[in-house]
């Protein structure tokens, strides 16, 4: 018979030896080779020099996994400093989970701002070709929730309702065994998300910046009825989770942007370099290009 849930994994560690090969950092892992590979391939696409997503990912990775952890220890203190915290040494403990977007993608940002200058790159171009592919980096990155049994949703009936062992239950929740598998519906958001990126781009050939903020203001959308599934402890302004109100800024912010680059800079860049280095422009579509005769 198929069992009308889903089932939790068993375990999420696994020892090579005496070193433990975490689920969740796997996952992040191979999320992170996927987006260079695709973001690499896509730059190149777009007229850009070969390696250079990979020189700015040196840079943006690690000030992006940082970020995401500060963001993460910062919203939820009292996870680790409140009376019963647990203390400094596990707001360490990325391989526990917890690691927020918003702060990923803010000091990834900057990561990749000082990865860019150092290749003498613009930054848009390389936002513009990675967007999709972080999409798809976070679809990925998100079965390390269903590998740690956290972040899930109310309880439910429905066939795909996750199981959770009684163990990892929020209090008051003790007597449900399966809940909505946000992960599942995040990563699934994702997924189509990075479809209608790539579609959008080769649709309307944007450019500036403008695949990037489109990728931000529909993850927005899609987080935001995700976290009003999450029952997990937060903590709230006026009566919304913190996640939901900086999904409401950060997309309002991405549609602001993407109005006003439309208006001022229409197109898409014509050439991928800062002032004063050398490098081809970006190729021309060849759908742009007259018939030859």
């Amino acid at each position: 018979m198929i069992p009308a849930y889903i089932p939790s994994p068993s375990q999420g560690v696994w020892y090579l030896g005496p070193v433990p090969l975490r689920a969740y950092a796997l996952l992040i892992v191979a999320g992170i080779v996927v987006a260079v590979w695709w973001g690499g391939k896509r730059y190149v696409a777009r007229g850009g020099r070969p390696g250079v997503i990979t020189d700015v990912a040196i840079w943006a990775v690690p000030f992006g996994i940082v970020g995401g952890r500060l963001y993460h220890v910062i919203t939820d203190h009292q996870l680790y400093f409140g009376p019963n915290g647990a203390g400094l040494a596990a707001a360490l403990k990325i391989w526990d989970g917890g690691l927020g977007i918003w702060g990923a993608v803010t000091l990834g940002a900057l990561g990749a701002w000082i990865g860019a200058r150092r290749a003498g790159v613009l930054v848009p171009p390389i936002a513009d070709a990675i967007a999709p592919a972080i999409a798809v980096a976070q679809a990925i990155g998100r079965w390390g929730n269903w590998f740690n049994s956290e972040l899930f949703g109310a309880p439910t009936s429905l066939p795909w309702g996750l199981e959770i062992a009684p163990q990892y239950r929020p209090v008051g929740y003790e007597q449900y065994e399966t809940f909505h598998p946000t992960f599942l519906y995040e990563s699934l958001w994702l997924v189509g998300l990075a479809l209608v990126l790539v579609w959008a781009d080769r649709r309307f050939r944007l450019g500036h910046g403008r695949v990037f903020a489109l990728y931000v203001l529909l993850y927005c959308v899609g987080r935001g009825w995700i976290e009003a599934l999450r029952i997990d402890n937060a903590n709230h302004i006026l009566g919304l989770r913190l996640n939901d109100w900086t999904a409401l800024l950060v997309g309002l912010g991405a549609l602001a942007y993407l109005v006003v680059s439309a208006r001022r800079r229409p197109g898409r860049e014509t050439v991928l370099t800062r002032p004063g280095h050398d490098e081809p422009a970006v190729v021309p579509d060849p759908a742009d290009e007259a018939p030859r005769t």
